[in-house]
């Protein structure tokens, strides 16, 4: 049984700086990074705004998925996050 997943795009309150990645569990993640729980590149940069996130039924497709996205130009990543969210308004609060 293949696990499933969740690549996500979250920002700062400025939208200047994105991070993507992988969670299994976007929910508890977001929250992490809210909550500066993770240690590293999103708590450095403030990074907490959930502005894009794609799930798939595979882990595998997922981890291809953000690897795909993290060789995207910034130009790139900004179409795909105003093709679904172009207000980059914070999706987390609609997270179920």
């Amino acid at each position: 049984m293949s696990k499933q997943g969740y690549v996500y795009i979250i920002t700062n309150y400025t939208n200047t700086t994105l991070y993507i990645g992988v969670t299994s569990d976007l929910s508890r993640r977001i929250y992490e990074h809210r909550n500066k729980l993770i240690e590293g590149f999103s708590k450095r940069y403030n990074l907490y705004k959930l502005v894009y996130f794609e799930y798939s039924e595979s882990i595998v497709a997922v981890l291809e998925r953000e690897k795909y996205l993290k060789g995207k130009t910034r130009k790139f990543k900004e179409e795909l996050i105003n093709s679904l969210n172009p207000t980059w308004a914070d999706l987390y609060e609609k997270l179920e």
